[in-house]
């Protein structure tokens, strides 16, 4: 595993709402201490869905808080339901919270930087300007949002940024326009980028139409930004050939563990490919939804982040399990 997990109860000391449908809560282990975390890090947080323990993960705003870990999280009926359960929760609430933890690889030494946010993608990339603009004054942060009031921390960002933050409205019809930016970037400048998958899409084509090397663009998504409509589906399993559904509010990984099949676990996020499965044959569609595999293994469809991902139809896969022949 690559995250050793250490959990700690914690208490809700406080929440905001900074725009429509995205509230901030501020989270408190027990004996916390204020520490500094790598940039791009995220904690996972025990849930209660439908009266059942279970797990998420939130990137972290900001850097060390005095107060405790800062998360943002979006209202989101289509989800898994972990947004609907930390909306209901009022300060004072007690939960469960794991010590950070971070994927983002960051190149301290690069002459310029360019961050790239979309949505509720914004919240690992304050922490990460703020880090940066203590470093060198070439950084710029690139903010699509549906409306200027989707906009969370554009006042924070701009008293650290000034000109150097741009907000695209797509209310105001404003577009960022990721060839022409990528274009425009001098060479050697590293981007990070979060936001959801078609957005990730467009600007991993937008950088390689570019020339530029892959390993100067780095990346973020969250699982629930899929193509297709979240909806249940069926996974079938080779050998036994039980089938067993998908519920919309339920990850590939959660249900199949429940029903006794093993599935190892790290990032749930769909970025360290730790849970990935061997996929058969697929009767409909699949929605690839993590970062792990690339466009041609995604393509090819012989393996899925069973965090993350999900399907329209029925997925036949192999857990490596064998019915004993009689």
């Amino acid at each position: 595993m690559r995250f050793q997990d250490h959990w700690s109860p914690a208490t809700l000391v406080a929440t905001r709402d900074l725009a429509s449908g995205i509230r901030e809560f501020i989270l408190r282990p027990d004996g916390y201490i204020a520490a500094p975390y790598p940039v791009g890090s995220h904690i996972k947080v025990s849930v209660l869905i439908d009266g059942q323990p279970d797990v998420r993960s939130y990137s972290l705003v900001g850097e060390s808080d005095p107060r405790g870990y800062r998360i943002a999280v979006r209202f989101a009926e289509d989800s898994r339901g972990g947004s609907r359960y930390l909306w209901s929760l009022q300060p004072g609430a007690r939960l469960d919270v794991a010590t950070p933890s971070s994927l983002l690889q960051v190149d301290w030494q690069r002459p310029h930087y360019c961050l790239v946010a979309g949505g509720i993608g914004i919240t690992p990339l304050v922490g990460a300007a703020q880090a940066l603009v203590r470093k060198t004054p070439n950084v710029s942060l690139h903010y699509a949002v549906r409306s200027r009031g989707d906009a969370a921390y554009a006042d924070e960002l701009s008293t650290l940024l000034g000109d150097k933050l741009s907000v695209y409205a797509a209310d105001q019809a404003q577009r960022l326009d990721l060839a022409g930016l990528f274009a425009s970037l001098p060479q050697g400048t590293a981007v990070l980028f979060c936001g959801p998958m078609r957005m990730l899409d467009a600007a991993r084509s937008a950088w390689a139409a570019c020339g530029r090397p892959l390993a100067d663009l780095s990346y973020e998504t969250f699982g629930s930004s899929g193509r297709l409509a979240t909806e249940p589906f069926k996974v079938r399993l080779r050998g036994s050939g039980e089938e067993i559904v998908v519920p919309r509010d339920r990850s590939m990984l959660d249900v199949l563990n429940a029903a006794g099949h093993e599935v190892m676990a790290d990032c749930r996020r769909g970025e360290c490919g730790v849970c990935a499965i061997d996929v058969v044959d697929v009767e409909g569609e699949i929605d690839h939804r993590d970062v792990f595999f690339s466009d041609e293994q995604k393509h090819e469809n012989r393996k899925l982040c069973a965090c993350v991902s999900r399907a329209h139809g029925v997925v036949t896969i192999d857990t490596l399990e064998r019915v004993d022949a009689v």
